[in-house]
């Protein structure tokens, strides 16, 4: 192999499909490596942990084609290092070392024979789901931070991804909240289909498409254990999880009796300062909704208190729709969905202290967030 790139564009690569190595306690070797493959005149970079696998593609000079890998921490360090300036790389197969030059600067790396790094399928052309990637940005941002990290609970570690007709529903739970979201599909899809893909899987594919223009194509293997998405210059596969998801439609309350509408920007302000004290005392946070009289308006009001360092409260002006109540909340649950909502209003549905909760975005019913409240004592 003897190629050469800009060192601009070979950063950005690693950048891409670093994060899908494997941490260097892997029993493989070689999966705490990158690949570096020519491919019809371009420099191929590859990672993959078994579980995520992404091939990336940067503009070359190709002289000689080959393949290689190596360890990814050396090479991305050292390429982070060498100047803004073209790449020379060649590979020595006899002793499978590759050799880079870049300006006054040359180093020399020990690799792993390609052969030995595992196959990522590539996306056939046939039997894409196409989705705008801002839309499919979104839905990631607003449902897989609810996911579980817990991975004694796998099945919900992954966000439930269900295609029927032209609508597109993704769902992500950890026992304590619920998000779901809803979106439309250009191209319906002949059949419906659901799959749990985990959501680690999709955070790095809404870091990695945040300059994606044209649609974002989801493909699955045949067999419907790996759903395959493709990018413009990159494709990312991942595993799917093969586990019963919740019903979590069970989990959505089906009526209220308090609809409390805020800004979402003011309550969003209120939990950071209670988060303050409520850090200190398990996250909790109570929340004070009380109706408006005839001269006075609604409002809640967001309290938190800790022992050792003091407490605090929030007041925020609301329009109320039914009973005062006061219910608690893990304030940092309530600042994690706050934050992924754009809408300048909020309204948060409740019924009992004891039952959960309900955010929704004033003039968004594409979206739902579910989050289980907390005991507090009188």
């Amino acid at each position: 192999m003897k190629v050469s790139c800009l060192q601009e564009n070979l950063t950005k690569g690693l950048s891409i499909v670093g994060r899908a190595v494997a941490n260097r306690s892997t029993t493989l070797p070689v999966l705490s490596n990158i690949m570096l493959s020519t491919d019809n005149g371009r420099l191929k970079l590859s990672a993959t942990n078994l579980e995520i696998g992404i091939n990336s593609w940067i503009g070359a000079k190709v002289e000689q084609d080959g393949a290689i890998t190596v360890p990814a921490r050396t090479f991305t360090d050292l390429v982070n290092t060498l100047a803004p300036d073209r790449i020379d790389m060649e590979l020595s197969v006899r002793t499978q070392t590759l050799h880079l030059r870049c300006g006054r600067s040359e180093a020399n790396i020990k690799g792993i024979d390609a052969q030995e790094f595992p196959l990522i399928p590539s996306p056939e052309d046939d039997g894409q789901i196409p989705i705008e990637p801002e839309i499919f940005g979104k839905m990631i941002n607003q449902v897989a931070f609810a996911a579980a990290s817990d991975e004694s609970r796998l099945m919900l570690t992954g966000v439930l991804t269900k295609f029927d007709q032209d609508r597109l529903t993704m769902a992500a739970a950890d026992g304590f909240r619920l998000s779901v979201r809803n979106a439309a599909l250009d191209t319906p899809i002949a059949e419906p289909l659901q799959v749990l893909i985990p959501a680690r899987a999709l955070t790095e594919l809404e870091r990695i498409s945040g300059e994606q223009k044209d649609p974002i194509g989801i493909t699955f293997t045949p067999s419907r254990n790996q759903v395959l998405f493709h990018l413009s210059n990159t494709d990312l596969v991942a595993q799917l999880i093969d586990l019963q998801f919740p019903d979590y439609e069970q989990i959505i309350p089906k009526r209220h009796s308090t609809r409390t509408i805020i800004s979402t920007n003011g309550l969003l302000k209120a939990c950071r300062a209670a988060n303050i004290f409520a850090r200190d005392a398990a996250n909790t946070a109570r929340v004070h909704i009380v109706p408006g009289a005839e001269l006075t308006p609604g409002y809640i009001s967001i309290a938190a208190r800790a022992d050792e360092t003091g407490d605090n409260v929030g007041e925020i002006d609301a329009t109320v729709e039914g009973d005062e109540i006061e219910i608690a909340f893990n304030v940092r649950y309530l600042l994690d969905v706050l934050s992924v909502i754009d809408t300048p209003q909020i309204a948060l549905e409740t019924t009992t202290p004891s039952s959960p909760g309900v955010l929704k975005p004033v003039g968004d019913d594409d979206f739902l967030h579910v989050i289980m409240p907390m005991h507090i004592g009188r």
